[in-house]
């Protein structure tokens, strides 16, 4: 067989039209993701909405996506995976209508917890899709690259897209440009995309799904509310959902295989490690999507479109970075390569920070650069240390906890150091305080991964 023979057998394995629509979902929840966090300050001023509401068009998105993942990847097996994702698409649609549509703060968040809804049904659906349809495991494994690469690209696409978006037709337009690719990803679907379930000995935990949501609302309510709330109620909030958290672990744990989160694998420090670092990461990270825009159009440091290009070394040096990391683990070792990304992500935040004030542009690029080559490092190998973990049985469950975690983190995130750059006055100084904040979580991150992995 000669190498033009080869390549054509290899494209032909590869199902493009297939693959081309699962990445499309891709695309779609992501670039949307990346763009609203450019929006925010426009929103704000045509809303007439304050710090906090902002922060719920954020989060409204992130909560719901990071409580209903798990449950969205059993729906897809239970279900049909292809129907799910078609489900997923669908819903996106008409959510981002809404959002284009929104004449209040309030219509605009309810959308956006409504965009998460359908994230979490068609991205679990779109990677259980490609993990049944690629039997051949180099097959799978060029499949889910490429389908991984698209995380990467969407991630530098969103904000140079969104600043060019917003200046020339304003903040609805980054809702209305996702709507066609997830009109056509839904179509082709059902005519290039094979349909799939998995219905054996599988089932619904409803008290663990609805304990999830309580817990995690009430702790992000708590932490962007905080900011103006009386510190009675603040702490009531604080305690409502500790409790709860604690109410669905005592659930989980008497459900044993059939739970949600099956709690027996936290039982691992490694894995706790991993999760641990994961939630850090994104802690800092998504506060700083969510802040820099916010910060420097509001203090007419920057254009939209600027701040777009601005944000580009970030997700070219994650993009650069993260196709190495495995190759950089295997020479240092998971420990410290995790440890390593981490700690190169808090310096970013702080040296992010600190230039702020004294509006120095190269300094927070490289603060940027350095947030963006630190996340490259230790993403893939905090997913390989969750994974490899625990039992073969379970790895599917693992890397969904590790999403899961990547959630939870960003919407704590976004939601507290929103609160400490209202709280301090959405100035330059609060700005600083709040990456400081990030920073030194993302510092403790890195610590508790030196510590158990």
């Amino acid at each position: 067989m000669n190498s033009i023979e080869q390549s054509t057998r290899a494209y032909s394995q590869l199902k493009p039209a297939a693959l081309t629509i699962l990445c499309l979902g891709v695309i779609v929840a992501q670039v949307d993701t990346s763009v609203v966090n450019l929006a925010v300050q426009p929103i704000g001023l045509d809303l007439k909405a304050s710090v906090t509401e902002l922060q719920w068009v954020v989060d409204a998105y992130n909560l719901v996506y990071a409580a209903l993942l798990i449950s969205g990847g059993l729906f897809a097996d239970l279900y049909g995976r292809r129907l799910i994702f078609i489900i997923g698409c669908s819903v996106f649609v008409l959510a981002s209508l809404g959002c284009a549509f929104a004449s209040t703060i309030a219509i605009l968040i309810a959308a956006r917890a409504l965009t998460g809804f359908g994230s979490a049904l068609l991205l679990p659906a779109s990677l259980s899709l490609i993990r049944v349809t690629y039997r051949d495991e180099k097959v799978r494994a060029r499949a889910l690259g490429i389908w991984a690469g698209c995380n990467g690209v969407s991630l530098a696409i969103g904000p140079s897209l969104g600043g060019f978006l917003i200046r020339d037709f304003g903040w609805r337009s980054v809702f209305f440009v996702v709507i066609p690719i997830a009109m056509i990803a839904a179509a082709a679907a059902r005519f290039f995309v094979p349909e799939s379930a998995d219905r054996q000995g599988r089932s619904f935990d409803m008290q663990g799904q609805l304990l999830g949501i309580a817990s995690l609302t009430l702790l992000t309510l708590t932490a962007i509310e905080s900011s103006h709330l009386p510190p009675l109620w603040t702490a009531l909030l604080a305690i409502a959902g500790a409790l709860l958290l604690l109410l669905f672990i005592i659930v989980e744990k008497r459900l044993e295989q059939t739970a949600l989160v099956p709690i027996p694998m936290f039982s691992g420090r490694q894995f706790r490690g991993a999760m641990s670092g994961t939630a850090a990461m994104t802690f800092g990270m998504y506060g700083t999507l969510f802040l820099f825009p916010l910060a420097s159009l509001g203090l007419r440091r920057l254009a939209s479109v600027e701040v777009g290009l601005s944000l580009l070394p970030m997700a070219l040096s994650f993009i650069a970075i993260s196709s190495f990391s495995g190759s950089i683990s295997e020479q240092l070792g998971k420990k410290r390569t995790i440890s390593a990304g981490l700690a190169l992500m808090g310096w970013g935040n702080l040296l992010l920070g600190s230039s702020f004030l004294a509006n120095w542009f190269i300094a927070e690029e490289i603060g940027l650069l350095l947030t963006g080559v630190g996340m490259g490092i230790a993403t893939g190998p905090l997913t390989a240390v969750a994974v490899s973990t625990v039992t073969a049985d379970r790895a599917g469950t693992a890397s969904a906890l590790i999403n899961v975690a990547r959630m939870v983190g960003a919407t704590i995130g976004v939601a507290l150091l929103g609160a400490v750059f209202a709280f301090l006055g959405e100035a330059e100084t609060a700005f600083i305080v709040a990456m400081s904040v990030g920073g030194s979580a993302q510092m403790l991150g890195s610590f508790i991964a030196w510590r158990l992995l």
